[in-house]
């Protein structure tokens, strides 16, 4: 049986941390390299494994042909979503957010960069849709710049030809795609919104830094810092704003009426280029997989999309009273399948992030399920049935030692305009993987062939 170079790779570089000098100079590499770019989420470093994630070219492809077979199927929904509002109204959207989301963007993709994000076993599943500001590319794209200098990865260059996976250039690249089909001609003015003071911060300077490399003056600035006024969006400067990278997650910003109301009139009237749009709020919601898995909406997709969903989308249902169908089965009462099947049920808010929300079933014991429940019952959750999450033992700085652990890891493709042009890949020891929520680390991830 031949061993793929990715695991023949992987295994050549544990066995060079085998070597004290070696793991103590790698180790150092990845420490003070985090230090001098800043790389950290908050007080923590955003990676704490010392080994990268490395796959081939074929592994990457294949993710990439999944992940762009199921963005079709988004596409569609999309379509019907815009002229179906029976159909919009599964979505439990606002009236704000429904009046933003039929505004036309004026490009024709609503989110020029999304992500898909998934585990990968025997089979890829992707478990949500990032359509609204999905975050992590520029900071996955420093990170394989530390690593390309540890001795480890050195030496394993000798053996192997490594290409690192980036893709911070692609999100300039479709942000003036969309600048263009929106009407605009001249250099454009950019703004990165988002509140300040976030833990995220040194991604919307890296950011900053990378669209001024490229002559495309930026600045970084609150939405409540943006006037709206005789037809042109301002900065706190007072420089007119031609296009927004909008960081800031929608429901967050209208929550903020006052803070919200240049941008989101700006927008209404067609004065800026918002990117992503606000319509991308249609998929970003979690209850667009469900919508994707229900077998009542089959009737709205290509025999290959049915394939697709089928194959790469886990069974997920809006909670509700009632009966529905799972694996071709009726199922009469969900509530009552959900709490029979308790440790394979995954229960999620509809439109948070960070893990906010998230109960695993199989973490909790029945009394707390079917509370939990309840209170879901009455606000706006999914279900989604749970995936195997595959673990790998990987070498991690913890304190100041190096420990071997078990880890879960996803590997979440970035699209732009609907095509594959880089990864995040995460690694956690508990089944949420998420570095917003304390409990993940990022590691870069480089494309392995054998050297010729």
């Amino acid at each position: 049986m031949t061993v793929s170079p990715a695991l023949r790779a992987r295994r050549a570089f544990d066995r060079e941390l085998e070597q004290p000098q070696v793991l103590a100079d790698s180790l150092g590499v990845l420490q003070e390299g985090q230090r001098e770019r800043g790389l950290y989420f908050g007080a923590h470093p955003l990676c704490v494994a010392i080994r990268p994630e490395l796959i081939t070219p074929e592994e990457y492809q294949a993710a990439a042909r999944s992940a762009r077979s199921v963005f079709s199927a988004l596409e569609q929904l999309e379509r019907a979503l815009l002229v179906d509002e029976n159909l919009r109204s599964e979505l439990d959207l606002r009236p704000e957010e429904e009046r933003l989301a039929l505004a036309d963007p004026g490009y024709p993709h609503s989110s020029p960069s999304s992500r898909l994000d998934s585990f990968v076993a025997a089979e890829i599943g992707y478990l949500e849709y990032n359509a609204e500001s999905p975050a992590g590319m520029a900071y996955g794209d420093e990170l394989s710049r530390v690593f390309w200098d540890m001795s480890a990865l050195s030496r394993l260059r000798e053996r192997f030809h490594l290409t690192p996976v980036r893709c911070g250039e692609r999100q300039l690249e479709v942000m003036l795609s969309a600048y263009r089909a929106f009407g605009g001609r001249d250099r454009p003015q950019v703004a990165i919104v988002d509140w300040s003071g976030l833990p995220t911060v040194r991604e919307f300077e890296l950011f900053q830094e990378q669209f001024q490399r490229h002559g495309i003056p930026t600045i970084i600035c609150e939405p409540r810092e943006l006037e709206f006024s005789g037809g042109v969006l301002r900065g706190p400067s007072g420089e007119v704003i031609n296009l927004v990278y909008r960081r800031v997650l929608e429901a967050e910003l209208l929550a903020e009426p006052l803070a919200a109301e240049a941008l989101c009139a700006a927008y209404l009237a067609g004065a800026v280029c918002v990117v992503n749009s606000f319509r991308a709020k249609l998929l970003h919601k979690k209850m667009s997989l469900a919508l994707l898995s229900d077998p009542r909406h089959q009737h709205l997709f290509t025999r290959a999309q049915r394939r697709a969903i089928a194959r790469h989308v886990p069974w997920t249902r809006k909670l509700r009273e009632g009966a529905t169908e799972r694996a071709g089965q009726r199922v009469p009462d969900l509530l009552d399948h959900l709490v029979r099947h308790q440790r394979e049920m995954v229960l999620k808010p509809n439109d948070e992030y960070g893990g906010k929300g998230v109960i695993l079933g199989w973490t909790v014991g029945r009394r707390d399920w079917e509370q939990a429940l309840a209170v879901a019952l009455n606000q706006s959750y999914v279900v989604q049935a749970a995936l195997q999450v595959p673990k790998e033992r990987y070498p991690v700085a913890v304190g100041g030692a190096v420990e071997r652990l078990e880890l879960a890891r996803d590997m979440d493709p970035y699209l732009f305009e609907g095509r594959v042009g880089g990864v995040l890949t995460r690694l956690s020891s508990s089944a949420l993987l998420n570095v917003t929520a304390g409990s993940g680390s990022l590691v870069p991830t480089y494309l392995v062939e054998d050297a010729a």
